[in-house]
């Protein structure tokens, strides 16, 4: 007896022929077409009980038939298939109300569980959720395997309210895939997306950003003001850089999304949340909770599903993509027509490098050969001028001065993103100084053994003037022998 009808339609011969074995020997009845018109047809005849089929076909596009088909059938369960690849392939299927999304060359065996699943949730009366088509840019690049995994996951997750711990290190594209989740849910239309970065706000005020504070609730509120909670209400939250947010405010974050509702600082009337909490971090957070700097239960509290995104090194065949979407953005934000194209050795230079930074870096030197060069073709040889000049510092400046400005510039970029569409509080210079002199003094002490005489002579300091810092900043000295 026959577990159920499935339609089959592909244009590619060998693709169904390998579909129609591998279901029937898995006791379905299947039944191929290479066409859009004849699968059209089967299913205003009530034929089949799940379709599988590709996108591109030879006369009509399988997104354009989708609508009627799930106007027709709602019930229908309908996996796609496509070898274009693409994050927009996949969300496209989604909110079109395919039943599930699969990129060519597929895995046979998840097919047949996908096929199992759609059946049994036919017996069950699961349905998908109503199609729902939008119109947007998102710029996420790349065919490799590895980012077809994380278009799957994110189409899945569009349709969801769970909570997402993204981790990956810096550069991979963290915000760009938090912002997708909220771009492309139901929460789009209900409320905005806000972003923080933990990284960035000084420990005294974090508890204000997030929650808000009331008019005298410290020196200097002189009005009330609202929190990132309040400002993301039916929206998305997005804590980016959780792994750097203090124990207290750890505790503090964590009572609200237990309890679903926060005061503001100053406050006496709980607020109910509404927010969709998306996490992002770099660091190893279970590495974090093991040296007692990252609260366990908050951690489970944020990886309900987590999202690992991979480093450029480990995708290498999407640097030709990512190479072209970097042009296109530097011509459009220039206004330059000219079209410039990397010679397949330059190409190949780009993918023999490690790339550190991630596509962010990649991003940079795309952006500074589209400034400084007007060559319509980039060659190799520029191609390995200009990584030369990124790993040496030169000729801007020596390593180590442009390695921290260049720190200290991310860091103000991320700072800055952090507050959005606001400024930071008043005191930035001072607060930036005490971050950035605190390390330093730690390290000449650290390097001196704990010695305050040879570190204060390091540092180009008076003694006493290094021993009251020392007492300002609460740096802890440990002496050790040589």
């Amino acid at each position: 007896m026959s577990k159920g009808q499935i339609l089959i339609a592909d244009d590619d011969a060998a693709i169904r022929t390998v579909l129609q074995r591998a279901l029937a020997r898995a006791g379905f009845e299947p039944q191929i077409t290479s066409n859009a018109t004849t699968l059209w047809q089967w299913v205003s005849r009530g034929e089949g009980d799940v379709v599988v089929t590709d996108v591109v076909m030879p006369d009509e596009n399988i997104f354009n038939l989708l609508p009627r088909i799930k106007k027709l059938r709602p019930e229908l369960p309908i996996i796609v298939m496509s070898a274009q690849n693409t994050f927009m392939t996949a969300i496209t299927a989604t909110e079109l109300g395919a039943y599930d999304y699969l990129p060519k060359p597929f895995d046979l065996n998840e097919l047949l569980a996908i096929v199992d699943r759609a059946m049994s949730d036919i017996k069950n009366n699961v349905s998908a959720a109503p199609p729902e088509t939008k119109e947007m840019d998102v710029s996420l690049i790349g065919r490799s395997a590895a980012m077809q995994e994380i278009y799957r996951v994110l189409a899945r997750l569009t349709q969801t309210d769970l909570t997402v711990l993204i981790n990956g290190e810096s550069g991979t594209g963290k915000e760009l895939v938090a912002r997708a989740l909220h771009d492309y849910s139901k929460r789009k239309k209900n409320g905005g997306y806000v972003a923080i970065n933990m990284a960035a706000i000084p420990k005294e005020l974090i508890e204000s950003e997030l929650f808000g504070h009331e008019k005298g609730a410290f020196t200097g509120a002189v009005t009330r003001n609202s929190g990132r909670f309040e400002q993301a209400k039916g929206g998305t939250l997005f804590l980016d850089e959780i792994g750097d947010m203090p124990m207290d405010a750890q505790t503090r974050l964590l009572r609200v999304l237990q309890e679903g509702e926060y005061m503001t600082v100053g406050g006496r009337t709980p607020i109910k949340t509404d927010v969709r909490i998306i996490a992002a971090t770099h660091r190893d957070l279970r590495s974090l909770i093991s040296q007692g700097l990252f609260r366990e239960d908050l951690f489970y509290r944020l990886n309900v599903v987590p999202l690992n995104l991979p480093p450029l090194r480990n995708r290498k065949e999407d640097i030709p993509d990512l190479i072209n979407h970097f042009l296109g953005k530097v011509a459009e934000e220039g206004g330059n027509s000219q079209t410039r194209t990397f010679t397949t050795e330059a190409i190949e230079k780009l993918q023999a490098y490690d790339w550190p930074g991630n596509v962010r870096e990649l991003e940079n030197l795309i952006r500074r050969i589209g400034a400084l060069y007007v060559h319509d073709v980039i060659t190799e040889e520029l191609v390995l001028q200009e990584l030369s000049s990124q790993t040496t510092g030169q000729p801007h400046a020596a390593k180590d001065e442009y390695d921290i400005c260049e720190a200290v510039e991310q860091y103000l970029a991320g700072y800055f993103q952090g507050f959005g569409d606001d400024l930071p509080p008043a005191g930035l210079y001072q607060r930036v100084l005490q971050q950035m002199e605190k390390p330093l003094l730690t390290a000449c002490l650290t390097a001196t053994r704990g010695n305050q005489l040879r570190a204060a002579e390091l540092l180009g300091l008076n003694r006493n003037t290094l021993r009251d810092k020392i007492r300002k900043l609460d740096i802890k000295v440990i002496k050790t022998t040589e």
